[in-house]
């Protein structure tokens, strides 16, 4: 009896270790996301100060919504997070960059961000049944991802009903002409005093101009440093339990596989992690392509919450204008998925697709990598190219 009696005793000890250790995290996440915001608002702060009126001409050069989108695209592609390119995106139309050329730079945003899984496939290469499986699950996201930009960016650039919307909803939060957000600006007062030391103690080094894009940088690197450590974390407190989630739920029809692709993305903070969870559970024949369809819609949507996170750092002159950024995030990937999904003709267009190119890459190796080269690169700086040479 003494013995059982020792022995039971050790878990109990491990439980209260884990259970102060999760709590620990939990306080560490909250912290991270209070930095988040500091960080967005030294973006902007910093902005506003080296740009000063001619904000609008420093992006002159962004302009072409081509060159918008490949930024977008090229820069999550090698940052490989479309939560810190959007968080950059808000904190720079914080600072004054036109909506108009936002847009572009965030459905940019959502074909880069789909590497990551597709880098994650290549991961069964040895094995042709299983490369077939995880590669066509991982390409399925980017097809839906393309066909969302062929659609919505030509419409968006004719009649801009994607800044139309999002300026009618985000009226509703700020105040008047002065676009100070109503409901949110508790932020303005926990945020306030840590930009204001920084930007008092360099100034005392550098000039003003050098003054603030430093802090710019910073708050660059900053968002880099956060979102890594708060994904890592997450990961560690929720991607087990994801795990479970998705086993219970995904295979319950299109809307509870959507419902839970957002879900997940919101708790981990990382539609890269979420997608990239499912290719390996693809590639091992537990989920069909037709049930991670859906779920990779949903981590669209779940990843939004981040720029809308952001934009409530934001405060002043062009508060109204981040939140409106973050909520045609919010809005262009909840109509990509209405439109696309409830149209048999377009919603067969992303999965036939990963199916033929996955059947030629497991054939040859070397379309997978020309693929994630041409898509993620060289066709981007094509756009740019022509779009230049045309004068568009």
């Amino acid at each position: 009896m003494t013995t059982s009696t020792s022995t039971a005793s050790p878990p109990l000890e491990n439980d209260s270790e884990n259970s102060g250790n999760s709590i620990l995290n939990w306080i560490l996440v909250a912290f991270l996301v209070y930095l988040l915001l500091v960080a967005v608002s030294m973006i902007g702060s910093g902005f506003k100060a080296a740009a000063g009126d001619q904000a609008k001409e420093l992006f002159a050069f962004a302009n072409n919504p081509f060159t918008g989108l490949v930024i977008g695209t090229i820069a999550t592609a090698l940052i490989q997070s479309s939560s810190t390119v959007t968080s950059i995106i808000v904190g720079l139309v914080a600072g004054g960059l036109p909506v108009t050329i936002a847009i572009p730079m965030i459905m940019g945003a959502n074909i880069g961000t789909s590497v990551t899984n597709t880098l994650v496939s290549l991961g069964h290469v040895r094995d042709g049944n299983e490369f077939k499986r995880a590669f066509a699950s991982a390409t399925i996201h980017d097809f839906f991802n393309l066909l969302s930009v062929v659609i919505f960016l030509p419409i968006e650039i004719m009649f801009h009903p994607l800044e139309k919307m999002a300026g009618w909803m985000s009226s509703g939060l700020v105040g008047g002409q002065s676009m100070s957000m109503k409901g949110l600006n508790f932020i303005k007062p926990l945020t306030k005093p840590v930009i204001n030391t920084v930007e008092n103690s360099l100034n005392i080094v550098f000039s003003e101009k050098l003054a603030a894009i430093t802090v710019i940088i910073l708050g660059i690197v900053l968002i880099f440093v956060v979102i890594t450590f708060i994904g890592k974390l997450l990961k560690k407190l929720m991607v087990g339990k994801a795990k479970d989630v998705l086993h219970k739920a995904i295979g319950r029809g299109p809307i509870t596989g959507i419902t839970v692709g957002a879900v997940i993305t919101i708790l981990v903070q990382s539609s890269s992690t979420t997608t990239s969870l499912i290719v390996p559970l693809a590639g091992a024949g537990l989920f069909t392509l037709a049930q991670v369809y859906p779920f990779t819609l949903g981590a669209n949507i779940g990843t939004c919450i981040t720029a809308l996170l952001a934009a409530t750092a934001v405060s002043g002159e062009y508060s109204g204008f981040a939140l409106q950024i973050a909520l045609v995030h919010l809005i262009y990937n909840v109509l990509g998925v209405i439109v696309i999904y409830s149209i048999p003709i377009l919603r067969s267009i992303p999965p036939k697709c990963a199916e033929l190119l996955a059947t030629a890459a497991v054939k040859n190796k070397l379309y997978a990598l020309a693929y994630i080269s041409g898509v993620f690169f060289i066709i981007p700086g094509m756009l740019i190219f022509i779009s230049n040479l045309l004068g568009i």
